[in-house]
């Protein structure tokens, strides 16, 4: 089983790590851009400076060359989920296959085909702008550390092959080729997932924006949009634009459209990385193929190779705090830190000494349903998406273009899907919220201790079609 609290050697591990994302701690970040002040004009406003306001600047301008473009980011571009994740780039829509089959199974197949056309869609964008983001068509491996998981991974592989997906299942010999470890015993493969560098590839989107005429003003937050004549007053700290249109790319930050906060509550992610891998370290572990690693609990683990050989390993336990709580101070969490790096050492025992050069953690915009879903408001001015429950690297892509056709008033293949007409179930208000969402969590970890088996708590939120995810 997995450790439960932290050990002297996981401590030992993290003590020393820089609490900072290791993405945006290296000297390639770029300056910050000028605040907005003053009045201004646009077509097109974009509040956030992730990668869902980033593609749907650079979509916006790429598609009408003459609409004027605001982007603004309220920080630093990619300072939010943005630069705090794993960089797994999937091509799913759907927050996974397994999700995606039980709330979309009528229009899954085109589902899968649009995923697979964003994912390349996504690097062919990389290469046209010249943006180096390290990108690495690796794949991923979902891995059964436990018995349990086996059989849940093989009835997965078989719904890919009913659905002409090319996952592949692989018994304990052959991941055991692919990776040196204990806990591997199955696991499932995965073949449309890239690693990139989310820093690199936002701050790349932010250039490739500007170089096609968007203007992008950091430290600049949004603070109210409001009706003003045929268009929308956004106000700010330090001026006001109005605009003909409005999208809100906004992620577990707190909506400007007040009805919209019921539906998204923020859940915390903690990271932690190593220093480089030395060659024998590399050879003790395999892992030559560099996939992309998660494991199948319902508590998880993701974990990858940078481009120079440092692992990062995340997840496990998605943290909520009352009040949906996003305050800075929690980006640090040294308790779970040391239980990821013991949760390492478990997973790869011959990497005993390495250590983690940054640790962090950070909010993610959550939904009951697992994946975004988009909002159209105020005359049809102003698009929202949101909730993309962590696999948002990708399918932040076609969530801006949606979210796009939405607002231009476009009828296309995407505005007519059920999964873009259709909402989430709003999650209830305090105290009920965290009271739910701790049973929750509480119940994830039980069902992992007993093998998998759901209680009656779970059971029942699965009926609902309620969830809590990172």
């Amino acid at each position: 089983m997995w450790a439960t609290e932290p050990s002297e050697r996981g401590v030992a591990m993290v003590a020393g790590a820089t609490p900072e994302s290791y993405w945006l701690d290296r000297p390639g970040r770029p300056a910050p851009r000028s605040r907005h002040t003053g009045f201004a004009t646009a077509d097109l406003v974009i509040v956030g400076g992730g990668f869902t306001g980033l593609w749907a600047a650079v979509h916006a301008a790429e598609e009408n060359p003459d609409r004027s473009i605001v982007l603004l980011e309220g920080d630093r571009i990619a300072e939010g989920a943005t630069g705090r994740n794993g960089g797994f780039c999937a091509a799913s829509l759907t927050h996974g296959l397994g999700n995606g089959i039980d709330r979309y199974a009528d229009e899954l197949p085109d589902l899968l085909r649009m995923g697979t056309e964003t994912l390349d869609a996504i690097c062919a964008t990389a290469e046209k702008y010249g943006i180096d983001a390290d990108i690495e068509r690796t794949g991923e491996l979902d891995i059964a550390n436990f018995e349990w998981q086996v059989d849940d991974l093989r009835e997965l592989g078989d719904e890919a092959a009913r659905l002409s997906q090319p996952m592949e299942y692989l018994d304990v010999a052959a991941v055991q080729s692919r990776i040196t470890s204990p806990m591997a015993r199955g696991a499932l493969f995965d073949p449309d997932v890239a690693m990139i560098d989310p820093a690199k590839l936002a701050w790349g989107l932010a250039d490739a924006a500007e170089s096609l005429g968007v203007h992008i003003h950091e430290n600049t937050k949004a603070l109210s949009i409001d009706k003003s004549g045929n268009g929308i007053r956004v106000t700010t700290g330090y001026g006001t634009i109005e605009a003909a249109k409005v999208l809100l790319a906004t992620s577990a930050s707190k909506s400007l459209r007040r009805k919209l906060r019921h539906w998204i509550v923020p859940v915390w992610d903690y990271v932690i990385m190593t220093e480089p891998l030395s060659p024998s370290q590399l050879a003790d572990i395999g892992w030559s193929g560099r996939e992309g690693l998660a494991d199948s609990g319902n508590r998880f683990h993701y974990f990858r190779l940078t481009s120079d050989n440092r692992i990062l390993f995340g997840g496990w336990d998605a943290h909520y705090f009352y009040g949906s709580d996003t305050d800075p101070r929690r980006t640090q969490h040294p308790e779970e830190f040391a239980l990821l790096a013991e949760h390492l050492l478990q997973m790869f025992p011959g990497l005993e000494g390495i250590r983690a050069t940054h640790a962090w953690g950070g909010s993610i915009d959550t939904c009951s349903r697992f994946s975004a879903f988009w909002d159209l408001g105020m005359n049809g001015r102003v698009a929202t998406v949101a909730g993309f429950t962590g696999l948002g690297v990708g399918a932040s892509h076609f969530g801006a273009r949606t979210a796009l056709d939405l607002l231009d008033g476009k009828d296309t293949e995407r505005t007519r899907l059920k999964m873009v007409r259709s909402m989430p179930l709003p999650f209830p208000p305090e105290p009920i919220r965290s009271i739910g969402i701790n049973i929750t969590r509480a119940e994830f970890a039980r069902a992992d201790r007993n093998g998998g088996k759901r209680g009656l708590w779970l059971k029942g939120m699965d009926a609902l079609g309620l969830g809590f995810d990172s």
